[in-house]
């Protein structure tokens, strides 16, 4: 039998902890056992930490606190050694991204051809005018950096718009900036036929979901809350510019569409305000409801006007729930507040 040095009590050799007082019965050997510990954390040999943690839980009572903090410890040093560092896995998705392209090399042909496209825009003077114009006017409302982005939104949105109608012989002009407003393109001519119509106006909503899509991968390879917000965003306002009213490029769409497309159309983005809850479906909603009232002069189906419209609905929609932990510090509220109307003028 051994004696507690604290109230003398007498207990069996293979007690961890005195009946009487609760004193711990190995302290001395649990004290240098600690202090091991602390010098293999400070000079970054987890397994050694983790093998002395392991020691020292043989030495305590399972119920004692400190069992409990050895513990969360063991934990900690456990999913430290399975997850890769950040850099690691960030080269890791770095290296995923490249092998995709390298894979699919037309697609990579495609990004790259568009990108250099998407500079020439910039080089014409009022375009770059009313961009610094409304950068300005932004960065006042959310600081610079999101500015910057949630303009470059905006601007690959619109060159959408550019290269749809040059493909069709159409001569138009590069993207106008109005501040809280949005951006237009200037046509010399109308497309012929709403068909065509339909192509141009769907083609913004197209390049702008690229834009958000490669944003996000931004934000999931990087894990910079900022760069969540700008795709957040950009998802919203190509969502918006869907509506099916006045010159917004919903409203194109649908004019290439029949009355039984229009009422497909309407069911569809009401099972995605069903199925997500986003507020602005309920918007799109209203407007599908609307067209409905409305005959429609077209008399034959618009089959790609159709199913590209209810993509970009199905997918946009999903990219605005897309859940962003960090993203309360870095996308202002007033996001929901900006409406982008592309109003190609002729």
């Amino acid at each position: 039998m051994n004696v507690c040095r604290s109230c003398s009590t007498t207990y069996p050799p293979a007690a961890l902890q005195c009946p009487a007082c609760h004193a711990l019965t190995h302290k001395a050997a649990l004290e240098d056992l600690a202090g091991q510990a602390s010098q293999s954390a400070r000079a970054g040999q987890t397994e050694q930490e983790r093998r002395t943690l392991e020691r020292m839980l043989r030495l305590l009572p399972s119920g004692a606190p400190q069992s409990v903090a050895l513990q969360a410890r063991l934990s900690e040093l456990g999913q430290a050694e399975t997850k890769p560092s950040v850099p690691l896995g960030r080269l890791a998705a770095l290296g995923s991204l490249g092998l995709l392209l390298w894979k699919f090399k037309a697609i990579g042909i495609f990004v790259l051809s568009k990108g250099k496209f998407l500079l020439l825009g910039l080089t014409k003077g009022k375009t770059l005018l009313s961009m610094l114009l409304s950068l300005s006017l932004y960065w006042s409302v959310w600081g610079w950096p999101f500015a910057l982005g949630f303009v470059l939104s905006i601007y690959v949105h619109e060159m959408g718009h550019v290269v749809a109608l040059r493909r069709l012989g159409i001569v138009a002009s590069a993207p106008m900036f109005v501040p809280f407003v949005g951006a237009f393109v200037r046509m010399e001519s109308n497309p012929k036929s709403p068909h065509d119509d339909a192509i141009v106006g769907l083609a913004g909503p197209i390049w702008g979901l690229g834009a958000a899509l490669l944003t996000y991968v931004a934000y999931w390879v990087s894990g910079v809350s900022l760069l969540g917000g700008i795709a957040h965003a950009g998802a919203w306002i190509n969502l918006f510019n869907l509506l099916p009213v006045w010159q917004l490029d919903g409203g194109r769409a649908f004019n290439a569409m029949t009355r039984v497309q229009h009422v497909r159309m309407t069911l569809l983005v009401a099972l995605a305000w069903l199925l997500t809850g986003e507020g602005l479906l309920l918007l799109l909603l209203l407007g599908c409801g609307y067209r409905l009232f409305r005959k429609s002069e077209v008399t034959a189906a618009d089959a790609r006007a159709e199913w590209t419209y209810a993509l970009l609905v199905a997918v946009l929609a999903a990219l605005t729930t897309v859940k962003l932990p960090e993203l309360k510090s870095s996308q202002p509220e007033a996001t929901v507040g900006i409406v982008s109307v592309c109003a190609h003028c002729s």
